[in-house]
């Protein structure tokens, strides 16, 4: 039977050649077994029990409705990573244009652009736009993801001396961060010592407004503050009047509102950051990877709102994969019931997220519809499906 993939976006024709002849491209939302996805808001929308995955093709997923998809047993995914050099270029190229002030000039030659004199009149007004250089200045990166270490390590090698916090530093990302990299415990260290700060942490309650007024009483007087991960983490109000103070001195952001639009001494660039061919491609082909794998294996890599669970390939006659609540003695349920039908359970995967959890089965010699039903039954699962 073939699967059906409903794209609420246009979504990059490289990911979408990656479908195998066993997917359709479905119309209806009410006909579909998964949904791609880039800006689309689904906050309103209301989904059919046929869905089971979305896979967002970038990384913020502010507009998708978390916790009433993992739910309704809808597994929602994103693509980390994907498109991570093209917002690391933009983070460099934001800071050299609140650096040397670059924007001005070019407006200066724009609105004088019909002067016949306009080259004496350049050489005479240039100082206007002088700048510095970013040459062993301090650079404080929060949020030390995928993201963050790349931009760190960019500024290192440009001779900057980099302080990096995140107090949620995977072995991972520290495996890929540079010696040169000095990591600190507090962040009121980079408010206290830099001269540049750039923020790549993910926006959630713990990180609404985050950098506010008491941050910038922290602060250097004359800081550049770039902001290329979502505008909520900074307030606005206190952003302002720490402008107006000289206490920060360019505020460049990749996520202008009404209110930063209309600020002065701010550089407001329109979302650009993941804008590259290059980065659309790699999230489309994530995002259309982690789908297959999900329907074809019940595997869960990179999800937002379940635990990530990798059983590989079904090698087993069954394979059955359960969402379900985080409850004592789910486990001991579904193993009896599978017993009871004499099934070989010859391998078993299963994590846990908050609340909820997520397990897979391989199983030989049974009836998988019967244990499908019985297990269905059973108070706390949300949702079953035969992978397999």
């Amino acid at each position: 039977m073939n699967k059906k993939i409903l794209c609420l976006n246009k979504i990059s024709e490289k990911g979408m050649e990656l479908l195998s002849n066993s997917y359709r491209i479905a119309d209806d939302i009410n006909n579909t077994d998964a949904i791609l996805v880039r800006s689309a808001s689904m906050q309103e929308l209301e989904l059919p029990n046929r869905v089971v995955a979305i896979a967002r093709a970038g990384v913020g997923v502010n507009n998708i409705p978390l916790d009433k998809f993992a739910n309704q047993g809808i597994v929602v995914f994103n693509t980390p990573g994907a498109n991570a050099n093209g917002v690391k270029e933009l983070v460099l190229a934001g800071m050299l244009l609140a650096a040397r002030d670059i924007v001005g000039g070019i407006n200066f030659v724009n609105e004088n652009k019909n002067a016949s004199d306009i080259d004496k009149l350049v050489e005479k007004e240039k100082n206007k736009f002088a700048g510095t250089e970013i040459i062993n200045k301090k650079i404080g990166v929060i949020g030390l993801g995928v993201i963050g270490v790349l931009v760190a390590n960019a500024c290192a090698d440009l001779g900057m001396d980099v302080y990096g916090y995140d107090p949620f530093l995977s072995i991972n990302n520290a495996m890929h961060l540079s010696r040169d990299i000095i990591y600190v415990k507090k962040i009121e260290d980079i408010y206290r010592e830099c001269d540049y700060i750039t923020l790549h942490v993910p926006l959630m309650e713990e990180t609404k407004q985050m950098v506010n007024k008491k941050a910038f009483s922290i602060m250097k007087k004359g800081v550049t503050l770039l902001n290329f991960a979502r505008d909520l983490i900074v307030n606005d109000e206190d952003l302002e009047k720490a402008i107006e103070s000289e206490k920060i001195k360019q505020y460049v952001t990749d996520f202008p509102n009404a209110k930063t639009a209309k600020m002065n001494h701010v550089i407001a660039i329109p979302h650009l950051g993941a804008s590259t061919g290059e980065a659309e491609d790699n999230c489309a082909q994530m995002a259309v990877r982690q789908i297959m794998d999900y329907l074809e294996n019940g595997n869960i890599n990179n999800s937002v709102n379940y635990p990530n669970v990798d059983a590989g390939i079904c090698i087993s006659q069954n394979r059955i994969s359960i969402n379900h609540k985080n409850i004592p003695g789910m486990i001991n349920k579904f193993t009896s019931i599978i017993n009871l039908h004499k099934g070989n359970i010859t391998n078993m995967t299963n994590k846990s997220l908050k609340d909820l959890a997520y397990t897979i089965f391989d199983i030989d010699g049974a009836d998988i519809l019967e244990i499908y039903k019985l297990i269905e039954e059973v108070p706390g699962v949300i949702k079953i499906r035969i992978v397999k």
